[in-house]
């Protein structure tokens, strides 16, 4: 059987998923001959979308027309904050186990402020223990990919089964906490624009997007301002959440709007640190047997044009920065070649035919008409799995070092988590330990100082955790690049001990 070829990365996004991080690009016409990369590069970003057996029938949803008869409901609710929301109606077989009577439970749009037409769409799970929970948003990566897939294959409230019903997942993470998914940057999922000038090209967009939401959520909902508050994600969110949490951070300073709780921000597997994580995939590769050492020592002398391009891109974002994507991406492609088909999202693995994953009934689900109704989302709207127009207009932010702006998060105390499950090859533990431990901060020696210990849940070892101030990271055994999907009772122990600030301490928490 074939196996999926390397540039699947450069479209879709881990996330969680199985799209895609650290290396995602398609190439651009325009830097084919300047640079040196495989012919598989010339791929388009629908080749690549179908290998996942994922079949969007638009590219972005850029809709020029379109009606909003769906919210002529007598059951959407309309706000104020620019919120159009709809209580969800959804049949989901099972017991969900909760201990709350009517869970709020809404799918809906929010109007993005400061944009010509763009429209975030969400989902909202109150937690089926206690309203009080703190509140978690959840980022898909890609860029370019709907937080769906997170929402149906990793740790939301259900799971989509093979004749496209909805069954209760036993370890969601609504089980614990106040749970909110968004379709981000505009275009991807079911959000949409009618003008092209909605569509982001940058971190400062894309969290500007997501701070105005968050204060139109929170007042169209002020029962939960003042809970602890959460920003997690996967894959290429690796670059989202630490440019969201500084907006964030810096909206309560600046008294912009409603003061948003927060307390910290997690990233699994997540692509943060280009130039660190880069000069990882070698030694990662070597220590699992992908690669010789004569291979090692061959694919090692690319590193320094690698290094050149990335500070040649710095941190702003130009097209410098395009170039050093194609140049640091080799690097990858070429461990890919020797090691022949592995699941890079989990090594252990190997690609049945062209698929590494098979994500098709949640694109199936979410294109019926009858489920598109129950969502409040305009008939005339598709659903986006993943947007190569949204991914290619992210091209110059792919290699920008998204860590610079954390340690001043630190330094207030506000706690981050990375987590990284042993066998991701792409978004690899070891990367993510390197630039954890690198960052400049004031409690930097004493983290690297610090000593690993172990994650227990249910009495074994489920990973090695590493702690020192509002700092922790966690390698989980036995996983890939999906944490949640792959450990998910680990995964939601994780969450529910991070967010009560007992993950480094030895209480031992019996979840619901």
């Amino acid at each position: 059987m074939r196996a999926v070829p390397p540039q699947i990365l450069y479209l879709v996004p881990l996330l969680l998923l199985v799209f895609i991080s650290s290396s995602c690009a398609r190439t651009s016409p325009s830097l084919v001959s300047p640079f040196h990369h495989s012919k598989s590069l010339r791929k388009t970003g629908h080749q690549l979308i179908k290998e996942l057996n994922l079949h969007p029938h638009l590219d972005i949803n850029i809709v020029k027309s379109y009606t909003n008869s769906s919210y002529l409901d007598h059951e959407v609710k309309v706000t104020q904050s620019g919120i159009v929301e709809k209580q969800l109606s959804l049949q989901v077989l099972g017991d969900s186990g909760a201990t709350v009577h009517d869970l709020a439970q809404h799918a809906g749009y929010y109007k993005i402020e400061h944009t010509v037409d763009a429209r975030m769409f969400y989902f909202f799970f109150e937690s089926r223990s206690a309203k009080t929970d703190p509140v978690v948003i959840w980022l898909t990566g890609g860029p370019g990919c709907s937080s769906e897939l997170a929402l149906f294959y990793e740790n939301g409230p259900f799971k989509v089964t093979n004749n496209l019903s909805l069954i209760w997942n036993d370890y969601g993470w609504d089980k614990v906490s106040n749970l909110i998914y968004v379709d981000q940057p505009t275009g991807t999922g079911f959000s949409y624009s009618s003008s092209d000038e909605d569509i982001r090209h940058d971190e400062t967009g894309v969290s500007n997007d997501l701070y105005f939401f968050l204060q139109a959520f929170f007042k169209a909902h002020p029962d939960y301002v003042n809970n602890d508050f959460f920003i997690t994600g996967e894959s290429y969110a690796g670059h989202y959440i630490p440019a969201f949490a500084a907006r964030v951070n810096q909206g309560n300073k600046n008294k912009e709007g409603i003061h948003i709780n927060l307390k910290g921000f997690g990233i699994g597997n997540g692509l943060t640190d280009p130039a660190i994580q880069y000069k990882a995939y070698t030694d990662f590769a070597l220590a699992n047997d992908l690669i010789s050492q004569s291979d090692y020592s061959q694919i090692n002398q690319q590193i320094p044009d690698c290094e050149s391009a990335i500070k040649a891109c710095g941190t702003t974002g130009t097209t410098s920065c395009e170039m050093a994507l194609y140049t640091c991406q080799q690097i990858f492609e070429d461990i890919l070649d020797i090691a022949g088909n592995i699941n890079y999202y989990d090594i252990r693995k190997q690609c049945q035919g062209s698929l590494c994953y098979d994500f098709s009934n949640m694109e199936d689900f979410l294109t019926q008409s009858s489920v598109k109704t129950a969502l409040g989302v305009p008939s005339d709207i598709d659903f986006v799995s993943c947007s190569d127009t949204v991914h290619q207009a992210m091209l110059d932010d792919w290699m920008r070092d998204l860590e610079v702006g954390i340690p001043a998060l630190l330094e207030q105390g506000i706690e981050m988590l990375i987590y990284a499950g042993e066998y991701d090859l792409i978004c690899n533990w070891v990367g993510n330990s390197r630039w954890v431990n690198a960052m400049a901060w004031s409690g930097q020696k004493n983290f690297v100082a610090a000593t690993n210990v172990s994650f227990v849940v249910g009495g074994k070892e489920a990973g090695v955790l590493k702690n020192y101030g509002p700092l922790t990271f966690l390698k989980v055994h036995d996983a890939g690049h999906m944490v949640p999907m792959d450990q998910p009772i680990a995964a939601l122990q994780m969450l529910q001990l991070w967010t009560t600030g007992k993950l480094t301490k030895k209480d031992t928490i019996i979840l619901p």
